[in-house]
């Protein structure tokens, strides 16, 4: 599946302002970049590093005023994703190194606070991939989608008691749960197709099987055509902009299409 995706963006600040941005994709297993693009208008001074996530991080200085920024990539991803119910546990001695991260509580994933809701969402359930997709369903049963009910320091132990959020919301309670349980769980952001109301998206994977699957908390079924842009523990590592500094979002504007071929 051949899929363009785009975003662009509308920055204000009064005065000049240290930035740092997460946009670019990279080529992967689960996806080939084909031509990608990064920006800014006016052009600015630019640089670039991997961060410790493995992600492409883009370092600029926002000038006061208006300052634009499209980021655009057209990728072959799956149209679907790898499902296996018979995925076993990883006993912690044998995950890889860099894997024990995701075990940890982190700033929005309060696991060491939830591993008693996460047994009785798994009770009898044999295998680890079929206990983490109990969390995912259970996430998606239980908590509801609504718009401005959450911010930026909402944690998943806020979501668990209000039952309410968004995308980013439901993956950081699922990641909280998954890690309860001793199974580590990533945050996951990028684009997803036909996802409606268009926007940026997260998810989450989780290591059984001695390899990373997807889950997605807001999504009633598995479901593929996905373009990544970056990992993280959570959303305080993949964040698509961070401002040292005032600068306030003036329009966003988010697009995915397939690209057909001829």
């Amino acid at each position: 599946m051949l899929l363009q995706a785009s975003t662009f963006f509308e920055f204000y600040a009064e005065y000049p302002v240290t930035s740092i941005f997460m946009l670019r994709s990279k080529s992967e297993h689960a996806q080939i970049i084909r031509q990608e693009a990064f920006l800014t208008t006016p052009l600015l001074p630019l640089s670039e590093y991997i961060d410790t996530h493995g992600n492409i991080c883009q370092r600029t200085i926002l000038p006061a005023g208006i300052t634009t920024i499209e980021s655009s990539v057209i990728a072959e991803c799956d149209m679907h994703i790898d499902v296996n119910t018979d995925a076993a546990y990883v006993a912690i001695e044998d995950l890889p190194d860099h894997v024990l991260q995701y075990l940890l509580p982190s700033r929005y994933c309060e696991a060491d606070k939830v591993g008693a809701q996460a047994m009785e969402i798994v009770k009898d359930i044999q295998s680890a991939y079929a206990q983490v997709e109990a969390i995912r369903q259970w996430c998606y049963s239980n908590l509801y989608r609504q718009y401005g009910t959450t911010n930026s320091s909402t944690s998943a132990m806020d979501v668990l008691g209000s039952r309410t959020g968004v995308c980013r919301d439901f993956t950081h309670v699922a990641i909280s749960l998954c890690r309860s349980i001793n199974i580590p769980a990533r945050m996951v952001v990028g684009y997803l197709y036909e996802l409606k109301p268009m926007d940026l998206h997260a998810w989450f994977e989780a290591y059984v099987g001695n390899r990373w699957y997807t889950f997605d908390a807001l999504m009633e079924q598995p479901v593929g055509g996905r373009i990544i842009m970056a990992y993280g523990r959570d959303a305080a590592d993949v964040a698509f902009a961070s401002h040292f500094g005032e600068v306030v979002m003036v329009k966003m504007e988010v697009k995915v299409e397939e690209v057909k071929l001829s």
